[in-house]
């Protein structure tokens, strides 16, 4: 769903929805870069709640390689030939061209959009998953109190970065500064530790969905510095352990239904091949000459050529370079505490945990 949020968003931005329906598509899809604050603070959540036990931080970072690297050098050198034959003024200088390929480009505002435009807030995950062993060290010290503490104090960071900025005229690019979106992810991690350590005490999943929803209509009417992450943050920030709290208690959730697994299994490929796909579209249609019923069509085709895409990159690039890349790594580690630290005593089972026949945090894993 985060995914078609910035789907939605640049449909509008490359102008798929013409005349009377664009009012309606702004109103739907403007908030939409808000999708890029979900995945960070999902990403820490994921990666804390999932972080072995026995790992180190070299493993660690070499999972994260293998996981994201292939499908975005596929997707930059797509982008490159794109460039040199279909958009010659896109076409990057060297050291741009450099900086994009090693996940660094966004330390430099003006390279941000280099290659796959997208590919920016991979950067920001590169810096995050740099960090990631030291913040999980921190995190797996403090009890529920400092960590409740952290989260707050992370967004708190979050909305008064822009109102700096705004009041100062400081000037800063904070939508793709790494720097700037890292206390997003840290809110995600912190997040995860709490529901870990059974002290999440936040509303259910309907309260926390209907919550994430208002932030993000709000983002639409909001100044873009305010709306890319603040307007959603309350709700997104509350979703997110009330998804997984229900998944523990095995209540009724949209988000495990069989199909709704299977599209996020693509979300990734499918984010990273979209732009792609519109970029393209826009040498073939005339986008901004569309009737209504020729932009539903068009429409019908860049989604169904972005999801088939997907599709291709996750079956015959994302899944085969990781098995390539990680081979037997993959498997456990038999004696290092967590990032090469030496080993905590293990948290005591969750309520939650128990009451779902205490599956072991290893087991989870591996299924899924």
């Amino acid at each position: 769903m985060a995914a078609l949020m910035v789907f939605g968003l640049h449909l509008r931005n490359f102008g798929y929805f013409p005349g009377p329906v664009r009012i309606p598509a702004t109103v739907m899809f403007a908030g939409g870069s808000s999708g890029v604050s979900f995945f960070f603070i999902l990403s820490g959540f994921v990666l804390t709640w999932s972080a072995r036990r026995t790992d180190t931080a070299r493993r660690f970072w070499r999972r994260r390689i293998a996981r994201i690297y292939p499908v975005h050098l596929v997707t930059a050198l797509a982008a490159l030939a794109m460039a040199v034959f279909l958009e010659p003024s896109t076409r990057p200088a060297g050291r741009p061209l450099a900086a994009d390929l090693l996940l660094i480009h966004t330390w430099n505002p003006a390279w941000w959009q280099t290659l796959d435009t997208v590919s920016w807030s991979l950067s920001c995950e590169a810096f995050f998953y740099f960090a990631f062993p030291a913040l999980h060290f921190l995190l797996q010290r403090l009890d529920h109190r400092a960590t409740t503490a952290v989260a707050a104090a992370a967004a708190v960071i979050v909305v008064v970065l822009p109102v700096a900025d705004h009041v100062l005229g400081l000037g800063w690019t904070l939508y793709s500064a790494p720097w700037a979106r890292f206390p997003e992810f840290i809110i995600g991690a912190a997040l995860a530790r709490l529901v870990l350590l059974d002290r999440w005490r936040g509303p259910g999943l309907r309260g926390a969905s209907a919550l994430a929803a208002a932030g993000y209509f709000a983002a639409a009417v909001i100044p873009t510095n305010f709306a890319y992450a603040c307007c959603t943050l309350v709700g997104f920030s509350l979703l997110i352990p009330a998804a997984a709290v229900a998944d523990l208690h095995g209540l009724s959730s949209i988000w495990r239904e069989r199909r709704m697994v299977r599209l996020g299994q693509l979300s990734f490929a499918f984010y990273m091949v979209h732009i792609l796909v519109l970029r393209a579209a826009t040498h073939v249609l005339a986008i901004r000459q569309l009737t209504i019923s020729q932009a539903a069509v068009a429409i019908a085709v860049v989604s169904v050529t972005s999801l088939g895409a997907a599709w291709m990159l996750y079956e015959v690039v994302e899944r085969p370079a990781q098995r390539l890349l990680l081979g037997g790594t993959a498997r456990r580690g038999a004696s290092a505490g967590p990032f090469g630290r030496r080993a905590v005593p293990r948290e005591r089972p969750s309520a939650a945990r128990r009451r779902c026949g205490g599956i072991p945090r290893g087991e989870t894993e591996r299924k899924n």
